[in-house]
C-alpha cells in the first residue's frame, strides 16, 4: 500500500527573494520551548554554527530580530519571532484536516489501481485526537487498508446512511444536553439496522489563558464584551454542542465579542487564544494542554461509531475490534489529556446509548 503525506510550505517573498521558512519556523519553536539555540540545533542534526547563521540570514531578509540572547539567561524569541511561530502553529492546526483528507483521497485513488485490490474499510469521523491514534495502530497492522476521511458530526451519519463510509464516527454529551444532540439526529438512524460500536469519552469545555487571567470559570463569562471568543464553524459538531449550551442558560450568542470568528477544527481555535488573538475557546482538553492553556471542564462527551450490524461479520471490522481492545490502543490513548478509553470495541444497540441519559 502506498502512503501519501502533503505538507504546507511558507515561502515570504521580498523583492525578487523568495525563502521557503519551514526549517526556520521549527527552530524558532524549539528556541521558543527550551531557550536554548543549541537544543534546536541538536534537535534539527546541524551545528550550532549553522543554526545561528541561519537564523542571522532570516532576521537580514526581514530587517527584524528573531531572536534576543542575555547573558544567562538563555535565548528568547524577539516579538516578531513569537509571532512568525504562533503564525505557523495556527497554520498546521487549520490545514491539518484538508490536508490529511486530500492525502487520503489520492491514496485511495492510486491504490486501487494496483494489484492488491479496492479499499476495505471506509470511516468517516470528525477530526480530534483519538482517531489519529486509532488511525496510526491501524497502519501497523498487515493487510487492512483503511480509508479514513475526517468530516463533521452530522457528515459522518449522512455518509453512513448513504453508504458512504462503513463506520461514522459521532459524539453525544452526557447529562442534560444529550436529548438535545440526540434530536439533531434523530431519522438518520434505525435501530433494526445500525449498531454503535463503543471507543472513548473526552472533556470539553473553555480554553483559557495559561492562569486564566480574566478569571473565566462559566459560558456566562463570555458575554462580557472584554473577554475576545474565537468560534468553531457552524457545520462542526462541537458548534452545536455549544449552541445548544448557550441555549440550556438562556445566552444570546450574538451578544458574544468574537462569536463570528471561526476556526474549523479543536487545535485550531486552542492556537487562535494561546497566539493572544483571543482569550477563551469552546473545545476538547486535549487541545488545551497541547498549547499550554488552561481549560475549564464544562462536560464530558462519549465519542463512539455506529454502522450498520451487517458488516460486524467483515474480516476487516472484526481486526478493527480487535485493535480497539487492545492493550496498545488503551496505552495510546492514556497519553491523550481529558481522553478516556470507554467501551473500546464493545457492541451496543440504538436504543442503549441513544435513550440512556447519562
Amino acid at each position: 500500500m502506498i502512503q501519501i503525506e502533503i505538507e504546507p510550505v511558507w515561502r515570504f517573498k521580498r523583492r525578487e527573494d523568495a525563502r521557503s521558512l519551514r526549517i526556520m519556523l521549527d527552530f524558532l519553536a524549539e528556541i521558543r520551548a527550551t531557550g536554548k539555540i543549541a537544543a534546536a540545533a541538536d534537535r534539527a542534526e546541524v551545528s550550532y554554527r549553522h543554526a545561528w547563521n541561519l537564523i542571522e540570514k532570516w532576521s537580514e531578509f526581514f530587517d527584524m530580530p528573531l531572536v534576543v540572547r542575555r547573558q544567562g539567561s538563555g535565548t528568547s524569541l524577539t516579538p516578531f519571532g513569537e509571532k512568525l511561530v504562533w503564525a505557523g502553529q495556527r497554520l498546521e492546526a487549520r490545514l491539518r484536516p484538508f490536508l490529511q483528507n486530500l492525502s487520503q483521497e489520492l491514496e485511495t485513488e492510486i491504490n486501487q489501481m494496483l494489484p492488491h485490490g479496492p479499499l476495505v474499510l471506509r470511516v468517516h469521523a470528525s477530526h480530534g485526537f483519538a482517531v489519529p491514534r486509532l488511525r496510526e495502530l491501524l497502519a501497523r497492522e498487515p493487510d487492512i487498508d483503511v480509508d479514513f476521511r475526517y468530516v463533521t458530526n452530522q457528515n459522518s451519519l449522512v455518509s453512513l446512511v448513504h453508504d458512504g463510509c462503513d463506520l461514522a464516527g459521532m459524539h453525544l454529551p452526557q447529562g442534560e444536553s444529550r436529548k438535545r444532540a440526540i434530536a439533531a439526529s434523530k431519522g438518520w438512524l434505525t435501530p433494526g439496522i445500525h449498531r454503535v460500536i463503543g471507543f472513548v469519552t473526552r472533556e470539553v469545555g473553555l480554553m483559557v489563558a495559561r492562569g486564566n487571567p480574566l478569571g473565566i470559570t462559566a459560558i456566562e463569562h463570555l458575554l462580557d464584551p472584554k473577554v475576545r471568543f474565537v468560534n468553531r464553524d457552524p457545520d462542526s459538531g462541537t458548534r452545536q454542542l455549544f449552541e445548544h449550551l448557550l441555549a440550556q442558560h438562556q445566552l444570546d450568542g450574538t451578544r458574544i465579542n468574537g462569536y463570528e470568528q471561526i476556526e474549523h477544527t479543536h487545535a485550531a481555535v486552542a492556537a487562535y487564544v494561546a497566539s493572544g488573538m483571543a482569550d477563551a475557546a469552546f473545545g476538547v482538553e486535549a487541545a488545551a494542554r497541547q498549547f499550554d492553556l488552561d481549560f475549564v471542564r464544562l462536560l464530558t462527551e462519549d465519542y463512539f461509531f455506529v454502522c450498520r450490524k451487517d458488516i460486524l461479520e467483515m474480516d476487516a471490522v472484526k481486526r478493527v475490534l480487535k485493535v480497539m481492545r487492545s492493550e496498545e490502543f488503551y496505552a495510546a490513548i492514556s497519553q491523550v489529556p481529558g481522553y478516556r478509553v470507554k467501551d473500546a470495541g464493545v457492541i451496543k444497540t440504538i436504543g442503549e446509548v441513544f435513550r440512556r441519559s447519562q
